[in-house]
């Protein structure tokens, strides 16, 4: 059978368009395209559906096509005992085509040694003139370790909104050593992983990925899961998706044999472009062990940057003479463990790495708690300094940094906080001989007390209270009876 099948690749790839046409209009398939689509078609036709009727098409074909060469028909040469290296397969469509002939060897086309030449049912062929490719952003969370299919455009192959672009590869050898032996990271998930990377078709800059509308991948036979919207709370905002590499690895063929991928996805005039890669998944405590080891800022460059901070400008009518750093992570509010900010961030105030790597690795954003700008994962340091100070200072949640580069923790309004100076005035509580404080002012043994002003009451019921309060002047001086209290001027006891 397998003798059978290079047997029918070689005769597709001698195949003239009309051959082509009539093979594909037999099986049903579309006719229209270049040539090399055509070719690309016919041979997926003879490498999934080679039934023994399209067998005896191909050969029927063939056998025609050659039946005008008498120097063929003498000198028949099968072609199962030529050798791959000779077989060539040029890319000029018609006789009259302008488009210069390139010979491509079979053994770049031989399905069973395929590592991601196909997507969208062409063969990529070698590009005349060197374009720009489309590259995609690093993740801090995946180390690339072979790219299985560069970032290639899904190409529309009709008018059609919902399109179907099929991508055919293998995996060598090495490369399902290295998913076999793996760890994992939770129950059926290895951290070596072949992933699904989609982003916009554009050359200017490293991408981001980004899925295109109604997409669905299904991998051999069965659909992956793809990561579904965050919901929104704000009415009227449209729901966020999370563009993430997808895990195709659950579902593939870890041997020697080749894996079919179909990419559906909406036609709706935006280019996109999809890439395969194999790569080893990272975990937070990972990245965090990796940033302690080549990360950590000496504290005497993190003291000339306070100094380079506090410097005196003579420009500004403004000395400033320290600043002031808390020792408490903008997160989670807890006391900071390991220090650490963007070289990109122009302040001194830091973020605790453990919480921010965690929070990236769950919903990653890479933006700095504190000025709200870009934090990635290559432009963050643990500042060696302040980590040396919170060694130091674990009495105190805040230090001044002064302008020679030396700090000093600040207590003082931490304890006034804790001592209040002044008395503290509870409305509606009653002195200590059970009595309620009179509106004018003299306690029972001629010290001030507190006014307390009723804020339920409007301006007439201010007005009969100082009436009353006239007529009571009048009265003997003593302390009253608390029956004799009246309500009504608002005050209520806290019993």
């Amino acid at each position: 059978m397998a003798a059978e099948l290079v047997e029918a690749k070689n005769m597709v790839m001698s195949f003239r368009v009309s051959d082509l046409q009539m093979l594909l209009g037999f099986v049903g398939r579309s006719k229209s395209g270049l040539k090399h689509e055509l070719v690309t078609r016919a041979l997926q036709l003879v490498q999934f559906d080679c039934s023994p009727e399209v067998f005896k098409k191909i050969k029927e074909l063939y056998e025609t096509r050659y039946a005008k060469k008498s120097s063929e028909v003498t000198q028949p040469q099968p072609q199962q005992h030529r050798s791959p290296e000779a077989l060539s397969i040029h890319s000029s469509y018609d006789r009259g085509s302008t488009v210069a002939r390139t010979s491509i060897s079979t053994t770049n086309i031989d399905y069973p040694a395929l590592y991601g030449k196909y997507l969208n049912g062409l063969g990529r062929l070698p590009p005349k003139v060197a374009k720009p490719e489309v590259r995609l952003v690093k993740l801090p969370f995946y180390t690339t370790l072979d790219e299985l299919l560069k970032p290639t455009e899904l190409v529309p192959q009709n008018n059609e909104k919902l399109q179907e672009s099929p991508c055919i590869f293998a995996l060598t050898p090495r490369q399902v050593e290295l998913i076999r032996n793996s760890r994992e990271l939770q129950p059926g998930v290895k951290s070596v992983q072949v992933v699904l990377r989609i982003c916009y078709t554009d050359t200017s800059s490293p991408q981001e990925d980004q899925y295109p509308p109604n997409i669905a991948v299904k991998v051999n036979h069965s659909y992956c899961s793809v990561p579904g919207y965050y919901p929104s709370n704000k009415p009227g905002v449209e729901p966020k998706r999370p563009c993430r590499p997808i895990n195709l690895t659950h579902l593939m063929y870890l041997s020697a044999a080749t894996n079919r991928i179909t990419i559906t996805w909406g036609n709706y005039g935006k280019s996109y472009s999809v890439g395969l890669y194999l790569v080893r998944q990272m975990t937070s405590a990972e990245l965090l062990q990796r940033l302690k080891t080549i990360g950590i800022k000496h504290p005497e460059l993190c003291k000339a940057l306070v100094k380079e901070k506090l410097r005196l400008d003579p420009d500004s009518e403004i000395a400033t003479t320290g600043v002031r750093v808390s020792l408490i992570c903008p997160l989670v509010k807890m006391r900071l463990s390991v220090p650490c900010r963007a070289e990109t961030c122009a302040h001194l105030q830091c973020f605790d790495a453990v919480f921010y790597l965690q929070m990236n690795e769950k919903k990653p954003t890479w933006m700095c708690p504190v000025c709200d700008k870009p934090a990635p994962y290559d432009q963050l340091i643990i500042d060696g300094l302040l980590s040396k100070i919170l060694t130091e200072c674990e009495d105190a949640d805040e230090i001044e940094y002064l302008v020679d580069g030396s700090w000093c923790p600040i207590r003082a309004e931490k304890e006034r906080s804790c001592s209040p100076q002044c008395p503290i005035l509870v409305l509606g509580s009653s002195d200590v001989n059970g009595l309620l404080p009179t509106p004018n002012g003299n306690g029972e043994n001629g010290k001030a007390t507190a006014d307390v002003v009723d804020l339920t009451l409007d301006s007439s019921s201010s007005e009969e209270e100082e009436e009353e309060d006239e007529e009571e002047d009048d009265d003997d001086e003593g302390p009253q009876p608390k029956r004799r209290c009246s309500y009504e001027k608002g005050l209520v006891s806290a019993c």
